[in-house]
Parts: structure tokens; C-alpha cells; sequence
């Protein structure tokens, strides 16, 4: 199971946390059903593993800048974790590995914020590496006209299936979560629009296919890839240890991959600017739940 943090007021995730497409549209937004809104923080340091693959430790980076309480429950929760040990040599060994931890908040009936860790994964994006995908040419695309006229702000993950030529073979906007909100056909329109301009820039996207590793003889590859529609810089970054609020639309789920695939995936941390390999054979292998 996943860890679970009940936190009285810590989070806002709340409508407060995202705007108003127009003060109209706010209007008949509230007499609307309400729209879920969630708050997702990411973590990093680096656990140290030991040759049973136990935890011998763990490092927050910037733990000066992370609450108290949610440094603590991160802490408590890796703690828990078991590694598969790391074998160099025919003989297990001691390691360290680079962390990246997504955590959740929603709101539940109480009003109390109920944060889970919702996944975590290991090794980090290593624009260097010879056993990842790497891109090579990932123009962003252009922000739609009617959605900027709209106010709209938001993000996009996409699945890209990669090809042995490094050129994309498919393409899937997997989710759309909205920073704005409207009436229910306008959040149907901005999410159309970001996913359709996403997709038809992500077919012209190139990358780099691993040489190396246990993934390198694969007949394709399938990354995912976040894009960010906002304004500017200083509307879109969200300082490290603080919550960054949405309404998160559906997934949609990549036709190529199989159901054991999609069942065994975790919707890991994802930062501007990377490419993040699924169904994959790296960093070490989590052998507990995320929760222990």
C-alpha cells in the first residue's frame, strides 16, 4: 500500500489554488458540481542500500526548505523500503541511489488534506547515459491562441513510443491537468486543445536510443514527457518543498503497451525538461510497497 499523511490544513488544495478562466465562468463553475483538485509535491535525496538490500539511510535534499511533518513522513516511509541487493561481481555490495518521491494531496470529507507517497523512481535522467532514452530534439510546442485567449494554463504528459531509429513511432497524451478553472465545457475545450497541440509536436520530437544496458536490444521504447503550457516562468515553477495545485483530468491509457505493463507502472516524478523511460529495467528494484 501507499504511505498515507493525514494532515489537518496543510495543504491548500482547494479552488483557491488555481484561477478563474473569467469571473463568469466562476459564476457558473460554483453552481457546477465540484471539480477535484489535488496538490503533488516532489522530493529528492539520495538511500543509501545495504547488502541485503535493507535501507541504511537516507539524505532530503533541502530538508530546510520541506514542512517538518512531511520531511518526517518521508523519512519514516523510505525507512520501510527493501531493495532486490545489488550484485557486482557475483557478490552483493553496498550502494547509493538518487531518489525522486512524488507525493499526493487531496482534500477528503473531514477537511483534512490526506497526502499519500504515490511513487518514487531511481537513478535520475542522465542526459549522458548510453542505457537511456535521451532526446535529442524536443521542441516544445506552441501554446494554442484560443487557449491563451481563454487564460489557460495547465499540463500536458505525453507517451511517446520511440523506434530503434530514435523517431517517434506513437504518440498518446496520456493526462491534461488544468491550473485554471472554468465551466466544464471550457476545461473540455483547454484540455482538447493542449493535448492536440502536444501530440502533433511530439511527432517530430528525435532521441537518442540506449546502447547499453539491459534494455538496449528492445524493439521500442516508451517514454513520457511532460510539457507545460503557462505564461511565464514565474507563473509555471513551483519552489521545492512547496505544493503545486491542479485539476487533474483522465488518463488515457498507450494502446502498445500490455496490461501487465500499465498495471505494474507507477506515475513517477516528472520534471520539466527530462524524458522519463517506462517499462524499464532502471535503478534498483523496489521489492516493498512504497508504504512497507
Amino acid at each position: 500500500m501507499r504511505s498515507v499523511l493525514f494532515v489537518a490544513l496543510a495543504v491548500a488544495v482547494a479552488l483557491g489554488g488555481v484561477v478563474s478562466v473569467t469571473p463568469e465562468a466562476a459564476a457558473k463553475a460554483g453552481r457546477e458540481a465540484p471539480v477535484p483538485v489535488e496538490g503533488s509535491m516532489v522530493l529528492t535525496g539520495e538511500v543509501r542500500i545495504g547488502t541485503e538490500g535493507q535501507v541504511e539511510g537516507f539524505t532530503l535534499d533541502q530538508r530546510e526548505k520541506v514542512p517538518a511533518d512531511i520531511a518526517d513522513f518521508v523519512d519514516r516511509s523510505v525507512q520501510t523500503w527493501r531493495f532486490e541487493p545489488i550484485v557486482r561481481e557475483g557478490k552483493p555490495v553496498h550502494a547509493k541511489t538518487l531518489v525522486a518521491i512524488r507525493m499526493v494531496a487531496k482534500a477528503n470529507a473531514a477537511g483534512n488534506d490526506v497526502i499519500t507517497l504515490e511513487s518514487a523512481s531511481f537513478g535520475g535522467y542522465d542526459r549522458n547515459s548510453t542505457e537511456q532514452v535521451v532526446s535529442l530534439k524536443l521542441q516544445p510546442p506552441v501554446f494554442p491562441s484560443a487557449a491563451a485567449d481563454m487564460g489557460g494554463r495547465g499540463e500536458v504528459i505525453v507517451i511517446v513510443q520511440v523506434g530503434r531509429d530514435g523517431k517517434v513511432m506513437d504518440v498518446v497524451t496520456e493526462q491534461v491537468n488544468l491550473r485554471v478553472r472554468g465551466d466544464q465545457q471550457q476545461m473540455n475545450r483547454l484540455r482538447e486543445l493542449f493535448a492536440r497541440y502536444t501530440a502533433n509536436t511530439a511527432r517530430r520530437w528525435t532521441f537518442r536510443v540506449p546502447t547499453t544496458g539491459a534494455d538496449k536490444d528492445a524493439p521500442y521504447w516508451t517514454v513520457r514527457v511532460p510539457v507545460n503550457y503557462d505564461f511565464s516562468d514565474s507563473e509555471r515553477n513551483v519552489g521545492y518543498g512547496q505544493w503545486n495545485i491542479y485539476i487533474p483530468g483522465p488518463r488515457t491509457q498507450a494502446s502498445w503497451r500490455s496490461a501487465e505493463q500499465r498495471e505494474k507502472d507507477s506515475y513517477g516524478p516528472l520534471a520539466v525538461g527530462g524524458v522519463y523511460m517506462a517499462d524499464a529495467s532502471s535503478g534498483p528494484r523496489l521489492l516493498t510497497p512504497l508504504g512497507g
